[in-house]
């Protein structure tokens, strides 16, 4: 069975206060053999950061990383930042990494939580699918 690759644009980085990127590189490299561009913007990275470069890429797809519990309330300020720019429902984002669950998804009105990367790929398709224009 060969699956038609999906095209499609991730924007990927480690939310402001998370520096340990590992997971994120299997994550970028899992979505690039999969078929998406990736725009990986490393660790550390702020809310703004994460806009700006979606806008900037036209992205339909933020996947960010959180393994820090501290850092979780940044999601809010991400989600804020496409509201304000009007993007919030052009813009989808996966959440995935050791400090964040489904559970963040709904406290923080995230799209989607990836347990792992192949899991990350499953997501980011299903929401492409969901927002054909």
């Amino acid at each position: 069975m060969h699956e038609e690759k999906v095209v499609g644009k991730v924007i990927i980085g480690l939310l402001k206060g998370n520096t340990r990127g590992l997971g994120k590189d299997i994550v970028a490299s899992t979505l690039r053999a999969a078929g998406f561009q990736v725009v990986d913007l490393g660790v550390d990275v702020s809310p703004e950061r994460f806009v700006d470069a979606a806008v900037r890429e036209k992205a339909k797809i933020i996947a960010i990383s959180i393994s820090v519990n501290e850092t979780v309330s940044f999601l809010r300020d991400v989600i804020n930042k496409l509201k304000q720019k009007k993007l919030r429902d052009k813009v989808r984002i996966v959440v995935g990494g050791q400090a964040v669950s489904e559970q963040t998804c709904k406290e923080y009105d995230v799209d989607a939580y990836a347990r792992d990367a192949d899991d990350c790929v499953e997501k980011v398709r299903r929401l492409l699918n969901l927002q054909k224009t």
